[in-house]
């Protein structure tokens, strides 16, 4: 089994990964469904997860960290992408059970209250990306100048953001 494991693939498997979803794709090394708690994959062994459009499905987002926590190896690093909740993205789709904001894994890392639930992270990156639209670029300029919360509390609906990437690294 490969130590990079692409979390929720599809169709798309990342190269190189060991790829779980929750439907059989042709590409799909595992069928699992990450609600279902504690996931059939070993502990401490992946070095690298990537999980793109996952979180925003799942029922119980600290469960889902603690088990990322759990199969992951100490300073393994994870890419999450999810819609901000000023998406219509975030919004469409009817089987997406949380919208996020810029900050939602703030309370994962080191010395947050979820981090003992969990298992505690350290931030290594996080952005919000934007359209091409003038509306997005307005977005995306307020968001450079005025900082990403005040944004977000001011603006974010009116000049709305696309999505949040976010890389974490596992503190054990």
């Amino acid at each position: 089994m490969q130590t990079f494991l692409d979390l929720g693939c599809g169709s798309n498997k990342a190269a190189g990964a060991f790829g779980v979803d929750i439907h059989p794709y042709d590409n799909v090394d595992q069928v699992l469904n990450v609600n279902i708690i504690p996931w059939q994959l070993p502990d401490n062994y992946f070095e690298k997860i990537r999980s793109l459009h996952v979180i925003e499905h799942v029922e119980n987002v600290v469960g889902f960290m603690k088990e990322i926590h759990r199969i992951c190896k100490p300073g393994a690093e994870i890419y999450f992408e999810t819609p901000h909740f000023s998406s219509c993205n975030s919004w469409n789709d009817p089987t997406h059970k949380g919208h996020f904001s810029s900050q939602w894994y703030k309370e994962f890392l080191t010395g947050g209250y979820l981090a003992a639930q969990s298992g505690a992270f350290e931030i290594v990156s996080s952005k919000v990306t934007f359209g091409k639209s003038l509306r997005a670029k307005i977005g995306q300029c307020l968001c450079r100048f005025r900082g990403t919360e005040k944004w977000e509390k001011y603006s974010a609906f009116s000049f709305p953001g696309m999505d949040i990437q976010t890389t974490l690294k596992v503190q054990k």
